[in-house]
């Protein structure tokens, strides 16, 4: 099954990639803890393709963690911006480039049950979730 894709250019795709990957979670049978989990982390994540990179796209997919047995709700955030300078500082709490809390990917990362960064200057950011399906 190929991945939903949401196209991130305005601040007004926050919304809609917010709202698609609610809905997909529960269509996936998870609770409104989860679900609402899901859509926080969304929303941070595009908002910083919104802020840092202007445009992207969010890929919603289920995938297989382990062969026929566990499958979760993947969420694929990626742009090609200017990439995050040092992701090691990015991913510390209380650390933010902007005018934020510095709560935003070490948040998304404490709310989920899979998070990776990969970033490169001058190439972009894909950042990757997954939330196990209940």
């Amino acid at each position: 099954m190929e991945p939903e894709r949401v196209p991130v250019e305005a601040e007004h795709h926050i919304v809609t990639a917010r709202q698609r990957a609610r809905t997909m979670a529960a269509e996936l049978g998870f609770g409104v803890v989860d679900q609402t989990q899901i859509a926080a982390a969304v929303s941070e994540l595009t908002r910083n393709i919104v802020l840092y990179a202007e445009a992207g796209e969010v890929l919603l997919s289920v995938v297989e963690q382990s062969p026929g047995r566990v499958r979760a709700l993947q969420i694929v955030v990626r742009d090609r911006g200017p990439g995050i300078q040092d992701t090691d500082l990015a991913m510390r709490d209380g650390w933010s480039s902007s005018e934020g809390l510095g709560l935003g990917l070490p948040g998304t990362q404490r709310l989920m049950d899979f998070f990776e960064l990969n970033s490169k200057a001058g190439v972009g950011t894909t950042i990757t979730v997954r939330k196990t399906i209940p």
